[in-house]
């Protein structure tokens, strides 16, 4: 099966399952409360894979992009089926606009936190510092040591904890088929849950690159900085990816390895050992972009398989 995926294959937890971004789909498991494994499958946006996705930096801002709608939907989808299971009756789940509200929420809290608040406590501390350089790595340290102190305690949550498993399930799953191994739960198994190509990792050069972006602005004033820490979003981002991109394609070189040792290290507080029932959801969901960019016909539902783990994905013509 590995032979025929030359994409480089990568995706993200979400509630009770994993999605997968193949070349031309995305698909998605999630396990649902009586057992059985739900499977969806559907087309990537054109604009996501034209050409522009071949254009240096601006390729990490579509990536960005595509990474937050992907996910979203992936999200939504999965919540609707937990909610679904908690109320059979619902006709349908979580309503577009409360996903959408939630996003909006989480993106000024997010900025709010990371982006602003550091800023404003380095700008408290210039009288001492003395330096807009200075400033801007002590703004930096402030935003990682933000950044880890707000994964260390979500990472505490039980919901949370069960995500951080399926991240790792989906990362062991991307290691095994990149290995060229058959797709079972004990060659999953051989792998560790850290990936040079994680969104974790992404984070972290995220807060390194924008010291360095910021840092060129030669400390203008505070509300230049403020719309600075906003504005250039997408520049730090595009330049991340890059970085990123970079080690992910040298990883077996000393200068590879260096880059992504600091993300693999983060990835110890954002992925955790999964068991055997969330391996199979991961391969099956690895296995769903994969039949579903080969054009085959996928079952929308897996059963319960009780205490063996069947490698191998259901086929029924016509019910994808």
């Amino acid at each position: 099966m590995a032979e025929q995926a030359p994409h480089l294959y990568g995706g993200q937890a979400v509630i009770e399952g994993v999605m997968i971004r193949g070349r031309d789909y995305f698909g998605l498991a999630v396990r649902r409360e009586d057992g059985s494994i739900e499977l969806h499958y559907e087309p990537l946006s054109a604009l996501y894979n034209g050409r522009p996705r071949r254009w240096p930096l601006f390729r990490g801002f579509l990536t960005l992009l595509e990474t937050m709608l992907l996910g979203i939907k992936a999200l939504q989808l999965s919540a609707n089926m937990a909610a679904m299971d908690r109320d059979p009756d619902a006709e349908e789940g979580i309503p577009a606009w409360v996903m959408a509200t939630t996003l909006g929420i989480s993106l000024l809290f997010g900025v709010g936190l990371f982006f602003i608040t550091p800023l404003m406590i380095a700008w408290a501390l210039n009288p001492v510092l003395n330096s807009d350089l200075l400033s801007e790595i002590v703004e930096g340290v402030i935003r990682l040591a933000f950044l880890l102190g707000y994964i260390t305690l979500i990472g505490r949550l039980k919901d949370v904890k069960r995500v951080f498993a399926y991240h790792g399930a989906e990362h062991m799953t991307v290691h095994a088929l990149e290995a060229g191994l058959p797709l079972t739960v004990e060659n999953v198994r051989k792998f560790g849950t850290p990936h040079a190509r994680c969104g974790t990792a992404f984070l972290l050069t995220v807060v390194v690159v924008s010291v360095v972006v910021f840092a060129m602005l030669l400390g203008p004033p505070l509300e230049w900085r403020i719309a600075s820490r906003i504005l250039l979003l997408p520049v730090i981002a595009a330049v991340s990816y890059e970085f990123l991109r970079f080690s992910g394609s040298h990883q077996d070189a000393w200068f590879g390895k260096m880059i992504a040792q600091p993300g693999l290290w983060l990835q110890k507080l954002t992925t955790r050992q999964p068991d055997d029932a969330q391996i199979e959801v991961a391969i099956r969901a690895m296995e769903t972009a994969i039949a579903a960019d080969a054009g085959e016909e996928i079952a929308k539902r897996i059963p319960p398989s009780g205490t063996g783990v069947q490698p191998g994905l259901d086929i029924e013509p016509g019910s994808g």
